[in-house]
């Protein structure tokens, strides 16, 4: 009897230490804000895109992790009112949130990427949702807004990261069907080659790319103009209003 009763206590504590060491952790990157529930919310799964279905002639641009931080990309989105979307990991961003700042003053819109660019498929749900609320709950502290669009890192998901998606707020998962590759060439993910109305670019990001970020982009504004596109504002086509806001109009 001894024996079970202090088998019983040791378990208690050990539970006891193990949920308050997971509560420091969370609260100092902001994953405990929002705790997570079990797998099985009522909000409806998001849906995934790499495509939006219009005839309007627009292609959208995304940028991911938030690595390169090149000031004169800023201008370019300034000069040339680019709606570009911006996808952001934390851990990646670090003390560049000012730059992100700049160039949502200038219409780029904010968008999540997760906490720590994990990659999310075959986790539990309470990481991914700690993964994807975290970085809702930093966006909303830092920026006052709370985005609706995900990009999970390296396009990798699984249902449970639509579930706890769904239950961090978001309504659409966004992936890609073009990448802009380091030399500024566009590499297709399926389907035929070159652009087609409503395709998402993805451009990935790095500190060390050669040529810059401004300069990829021009290359790249270079062949949606020859291709009769322009650039729209994908939240805007997502959201049910197209043709709000799209460069050149």
């Amino acid at each position: 009897m001894r024996r079970q009763a202090a088998a019983v206590l040791c378990a208690a504590l050990l539970a006891g230490c193990a949920g308050a060491a997971g509560e420091r952790h969370g609260t100092a990157d902001g994953r405990a804000q929002d705790p997570a529930r079990a797998a099985g919310g009522t909000h409806p799964l998001p849906p995934v895109v790499d495509h939006v279905a219009t005839r309007d002639p627009v292609v959208f641009l995304t940028y991911d992790d938030g690595a390169e931080r090149d000031p004169r990309f800023v201008g370019l989105v300034r000069t040339r009112r680019l709606p570009v979307s911006m996808f952001l990991t934390d851990s990646v961003v670090g003390p560049g949130y000012g730059h992100f700042a700049r160039l949502r003053a200038v219409g780029a819109s904010l968008q999540n990427h997760t906490l720590d660019h994990s990659a999310l498929r075959g986790l539990p749900y309470a990481g991914q949702r700690a993964e994807i609320c975290g970085q809702q709950h930093k966006l909303r502290a830092r920026f006052g807004i709370t985005p609706r669009l995900f990009r999970p890192p390296y396009g990798t998901y699984d249902r449970v990261t639509l579930r706890a998606a769904a239950d961090c707020g978001i309504t659409t998962v966004v992936l890609w069907r073009a990448t802009l590759n380091a030399e500024g060439e566009l590499t297709y993910a399926r389907g035929r080659s070159g652009l087609r109305a409503g395709d998402i670019v993805s451009v990935p990001s790095g500190e060390t790319a050669s040529p810059t970020l401004a300069r990829r982009t021009v290359r790249l504004l270079r062949e949606i103009e020859r291709k009769g596109l322009r650039v729209g504002r994908l939240e805007d086509y997502l959201e049910g209003t197209p043709g709000r806001r799209a460069a050149g109009n």
